[in-house]
């Protein structure tokens, strides 16, 4: 796996939440979201994360719209390349489950972020 989140983070102050959250999706969301709900252990730590970026958005004063949760995705990709935490490239090779768990922190929030967009009807 390689970073993506420097390109994503110079090109991203011109784009909408919306495409920013379009793009998250496409990038981890589909292919974490499909291997959580084939794996109960998985689905819920995705929802402890799913918890936690509500609960981060609220303590900012945020509401849990596009703007806050892409503003939120966007500090979770900055902070993955500030600490050498590699993210996928676009179209990278699907992880199983276990991959899945085994995720790095930044890749797990980051499809949280998508699960919080799904569940509010944001994308």
């Amino acid at each position: 796996m390689t970073n993506f989140a420097a390109p994503i983070a110079a090109v991203s102050a011109a784009r909408s939440a919306g495409a920013y959250l379009d793009d998250m999706m496409a990038r981890v969301g589909v292919d974490g979201l499909t291997a959580a709900f084939a794996e109960p252990a998985l689905l819920a730590r995705l929802d402890q994360h799913a918890a936690a970026v509500r609960e981060a958005l609220l303590d900012a004063g945020r509401v849990t719209d596009a703007e806050g949760l892409a503003a939120y995705a966007r500090s979770l990709a900055a902070g993955a390349v500030r600490s050498g935490r590699p993210l996928p490239e676009p179209g990278f090779a699907p992880m199983s489950g276990a991959e899945w768990l085994a995720a790095g922190f930044p890749l797990l929030r980051l499809v949280a972020v998508c699960l919080v967009a799904e569940a509010e009807g944001l994308l």
